[in-house]
């Protein structure tokens, strides 16, 4: 069996990438590596988590020396890299973090794979996921980003995944190590922690409290549903070419008050509430510092060349969204709370 590593799989986006790999590859062993940190939360692969194929190990991707021990130990065929900080606003408040783990965490990663594999890469891969938020903002509404669009971070965030992603191709150019790199949209759908804009707004709706819109809600972002986001990263990690870069986009341009319009919307219907109730807590509050107005991909190159599309529309995704936020209220009063960190700390405690 082929060893597959993937870090940061008890995380939103992870979580789909793990439970893709180990539902459709019985001939590769999955090893999930999670620090467990208050984005990660092993409730989010319940339904796979007994999986003969599936292995979860508790670590830190800061921790060189425990990276690379655990290359020694299970001697991967490949590394689908995930684990980072992403939350724009806590980049801002705390930028050191998002240095060491993003930079210094994958910086150990690509060491490791390259003692570990010594020059024999066939068959080897690492792939490292990024985001779009490297390449700036557009102003144009006829631009999108390419491939080849300069990179332009613009918060402590995406200044971290940059530098990251140029690790990551210095490795392939000085080194030969064989990488492919994906820079996608935003992401929402199931297990989304509830920080970010949709599964925040859908909570609360839920208990009635204000709905937080920076500035004007003018800023637009290409919204990708997590399932689709997983299966590309499954087509671009078998079949991308190595030292290449695929955009990930879901060619769903939405406003964000029009987005939480909608949702709205959708929640008073879902809710049995009057027409207009829930649009009734928007609440503007001060604009993010730098906070970039208009993020769009061109995902053609990856639907070309590879033949991936969106599986559904930003309506049909969102509706899927919302109907398991309201199917798992207790996943949610679980996250919300805290309860999921106290439990994991008790169990990993002294290990």
């Amino acid at each position: 069996m082929k060893n597959i590593l993937i870090t940061g799989g008890a995380g939103f986006i992870g979580s789909h990438v793990v439970r893709q790999f180990v539902n459709q590859y019985t001939d590769y062993q999955i090893i999930n590596l999670d620090k467990l940190t208050y984005a990660g939360n092993l409730a989010n692969l319940t339904d796979v988590q007994d999986a003969p194929n599936y292995k979860f190990v508790k670590g830190d991707i800061t921790d060189a020396a425990f990276i690379d021990g655990l290359f020694q130990e299970f001697d991967f065929s490949g590394v689908v890299h995930l684990a980072a900080e992403s939350h724009v606003d806590r980049s801002i408040s705390d930028p050191m973090a998002f240095v060491i783990t993003n930079v210094i965490g994958t910086v150990n990663l690509l060491n490791a794979a390259r003692q570990a594999w010594k020059g024999s890469f066939e068959g080897r891969r690492f792939y490292h996921v990024s985001t779009d938020e490297v390449y700036g903002e557009l102003h144009d509404p006829t631009e999108f980003f390419v491939e080849t669009t300069k990179y332009d971070p613009r918060s402590p965030y995406s200044a971290s995944k940059a530098s990251s992603d140029h690790f990551v191709r210095a490795y392939h150019n000085t080194y030969g190590l064989p990488v492919v790199i994906s820079n996608c949209s935003n992401n929402y759908g199931p297990n989304h922690f509830p920080e970010k804009l949709i599964p925040l707004m859908i909570h609360n709706i839920q208990q009635n409290k204000p709905l937080p819109v920076y500035g004007k809600g003018e800023n637009v972002r290409d919204w990708l549903f997590v399932e689709d986001h997983a299966k590309a990263i499954d087509l671009i990690f078998h079949e991308g070419t190595n030292g290449d870069t695929y955009n990930i986009g879901g060619c769903n341009e939405w406003q964000n008050l029009t987005l939480v319009k909608f949702l709205c919307q959708l929640m008073d219907q879902k809710l049995g509430r009057t027409a207009g109730t829930s649009e009734q807590l928007i609440t503007y509050v001060t604009d993010r510092a730098g906070h970039d107005l208009r993020y769009a991909i061109d995902p053609a190159k990856l639907m070309n060349e590879l033949g991936w599309k969106p599986s559904v529309t930003f309506e049909q995704g969102l509706e899927k969204t919302v109907d398991w936020y309201l199917a798992h209220q207790e996943w949610l009063n679980d996250v919300t709370s805290g309860q999921y960190q106290r439990y994991y700390d008790s169990m990993y405690e002294g290990r």
